[in-house]
């Protein structure tokens, strides 16, 4: 199979009027900045001490949406007194129904703007690195573990001499909210309700009340139903390739999907995307707005929040050059006419 961004060839148009290329949509039902979203993925701190914080700062200044997630180590109201740009939770479908309430009226009352409901995590995926490094979160101290460290000692102090790590969405309620080492696999397969369904999302949108995301929506039939429970969009994901082996890119389903769904419900193309041509392949195609998470966790790795504004800016830089050698002066003027699948 291609690698996504060799699926699509960008197809120029010149000798057009060309002046400022202008990324900013016009009013989409989720206010995204940019046609970008800064994804929401958990443990920051195993990449950067500054976490979610460098990473909400640097959207910020972009003006894009940041999401965290119910696996964030930062909490709803640090986020949402911090960062004046929009945000999005990611919500997990706990068997616990009054942690899932109470995140949910934590998110009401911090002023987030998206609810995303995760609906593709009922059971943690096969993740065969994580089993080979026994990979744990925060990580369980082992003569591997310990090993590993001492080969990596800038990583170690940046980890230890900071702030104990803390799921702050969580602690009241579980003990894997606290300092309890344990595999995502394991969280997911264990405290997320696997008997979620159609109504269960429906009565979260319900409570909720405000705009109403589904996350990790790969069909044309359960983008209907996503329509038909009053969803405003749906993330056509496939959780960054780590549950379904085998499931196809979001990219290779987009299109069929925003046929079906397009003209009722915003359609965001989640993962895969690490270049601005990326972007405007899935805008092309009509996706409303992309979103990522390894895009700037590599850059924050590197330098913390300046990292992830070099990653943002570099973004900005190729979307905007990219469509003037495409000859596009808006957002607006991206079509399937600009493409070439292979």
């Amino acid at each position: 199979m291609l690698p996504q961004s060799r699926r699509g060839s960008r197809w120029p148009r010149t000798i057009r009027i060309r002046q400022d290329a202008s990324v900013t949509t016009a009013e989409p039902t989720i206010a995204v900045a940019r046609d970008q979203v800064i994804d929401r993925v958990a443990d920051h701190p195993w990449v950067h001490h500054d976490g979610e914080r460098a990473v909400a700062k640097a959207a910020e200044k972009f003006g894009t949406m940041f999401g965290i997630s119910s696996l964030g180590t930062i909490s709803i109201e640090e986020i949402g007194s911090t960062i004046s740009t929009p945000k999005l939770f990611q919500l997990y479908f706990h068997k616990d129904r009054g942690l899932t309430n109470s995140m949910i009226e934590r998110c009401v009352a911090a002023n987030f703007d998206v609810l995303a409901l995760t609906v593709d995590t009922i059971t943690g995926g096969n993740r065969e690195r994580d089993l080979r490094t026994g990979f744990t979160s925060p990580p369980r101290l082992t003569l591997k573990s310990l090993l590993s460290f001492a080969m990596h000692p800038r990583w170690a102090a940046d980890y230890f001499m900071h702030e104990k790590f803390e799921l702050p969405q969580l602690k009241d309620y579980v003990k894997e909210g606290s300092n309890i080492s344990v595999s995502v696999g394991d969280y997911f397969s264990t405290m997320l309700d696997q008997s979620m369904n159609w109504q269960d999302a429906a009565d979260v949108r319900k409570k909720w009340g405000k705009q109403f995301c589904l996350k990790g929506i790969m069909s044309i039939a359960d983008a209907k139903r996503a329509v038909d429970i009053g969803a405003t969009a749906i993330m056509v994901s496939n959780h960054g390739g780590r549950q379904l082996d085998g499931s196809r890119s979001p990219f290779d389903q987009l299109a069929e999907i925003v046929d079906a769904v397009g003209d009722k419900i915003d359609v965001i193309c989640d993962g895969g995307i690490t270049r601005g041509t990326h972007v405007l392949k899935a805008l092309s195609v009509g996706a409303k707005a992309c979103s990522g998470g390894r895009l700037y966790l590599y850059a924050l790795a590197a330098a913390g929040q300046a990292g992830v504004e070099r990653a943002l800016e570099n973004l900005r830089a190729e979307i905007e050059r990219d469509m003037k050698l495409m000859g596009c002066r808006s957002v607006d003027q991206l079509s399937r006419d600009n493409l070439r699948l292979r």
